[in-house]
């Protein structure tokens, strides 16, 4: 096998891939998710950032 045979192979799994996770998953409802900015919405934040100091 050449390299453009191993490169033509990998390009078809992940082109199988792409297709089989857009055949078996459901859409996505934009309306249910969180915002994608939620500045001034008066939503609390939440998620943690490495940077921050431990609680006390």
């Amino acid at each position: 096998m050449t390299r453009s045979h191993v490169a033509l192979l990998m390009a078809l799994a992940v082109l199988g891939l792409l297709a089989l996770d857009q055949v078996q998953s459901t859409p996505l409802n934009p309306y249910t998710g969180p915002p994608m900015l939620a500045l001034g919405s008066g939503l609390a934040a939440t998620g943690g950032h490495c940077a921050a100091p431990p609680p006390k």
